[in-house]
């Protein structure tokens, strides 16, 4: 077998390399990224109406049918009666994220005093805006068992600018006896137990709350003084679409 010469075998390795270039430099550049999901959000701002009851941080639940912060007449979950008796946001949203019918969920960095506000922005994709409701909820913490929030407030329909504005009104969590007792109550007036896995409301069961009572309306052992007495509404609550 005739032997190849060295300078011709290095002539055709070198002529290899020169192809395999040119096939990747007639690939052109790699394709760019595709463009990331188009986003809207919504700027949800609370405002504490009442006289002395600070409202716990707020949750913000983006969503849409099928999913409910509480129903009426219905048992509340752990997440919510964890909020409705110390305050505690987390396993509410918790609750929340695990849902299937949840886009997004934002909480409130602190309570919120009497005549005080704050904004939570929460963002959603604009696929799902046909069908979004928006959700708040926070405890009235002078009280054993109070919540204050709205619940699947439709905003399918705001464009950009637009704003929707509505009241919230108090509801009893139904987990826990309205002892007012300071042994009971999280907030300020109390500064007792939080959340308590016991039940020991007879009706467990969401409703209307029937307003504190106070000592100054004869319970002699309530740490609640009639400044604590809240009227309805409790909350304002401003929704605007920002983007």
């Amino acid at each position: 077998m005739r032997a190849i010469p060295i300078i011709g075998l290095a002539a055709l390795v070198l002529a290899a390399c020169d192809s395999s270039n040119n096939n990747r430099n007639n690939q052109g550049p790699p394709p760019p990224p595709p463009p990331p999901p188009a986003m809207a959000s919504f700027d949800v701002t609370v405002t504490n109406l009442t006289n002395a009851q600070p409202a716990s941080p707020i949750a913000v639940i983006a969503h849409q049918d099928g999913y409910a912060v509480f129903t009426i007449g219905s048992a509340a979950t752990v997440g919510l009666e964890t909020l409705a008796e110390g305050g505690d946001n987390s396993v509410l949203i918790g609750e929340a994220d695990a849902d299937a019918n949840v886009f997004s969920t934002g909480s409130g960095a602190a309570p919120i005093g009497p005549a005080g506000s704050e904004t939570v922005t929460i963002d959603v994709l604009e696929s799902d805006l046909a069908n979004l409701q928006i959700s708040v909820s926070t405890m009235l913490v002078n009280t054993n068992d109070a919540i204050s929030g709205l619940n699947g407030v439709d905003v399918s329909g705001l464009a950009e600018g637009d704003t929707w504005t509505g009241r919230a009104i108090v509801y009893d969590a139904g987990t826990e006896l309205n002892t007012e007792l300071a042994a009971e109550i999280p907030g300020p007036a109390g500064g007792g137990e939080g959340f308590n896995a016991a039940r020991n409301d007879r009706a467990d069961l969401v409703a209307m709350h029937p307003g504190v009572i106070s000592q100054d309306d004869g319970l002699v052992a309530s740490a609640l003084t009639g400044q604590h007495r809240f009227d309805n509404p409790a909350l304002m609550v401003r929704i605007e679409r920002t983007d």
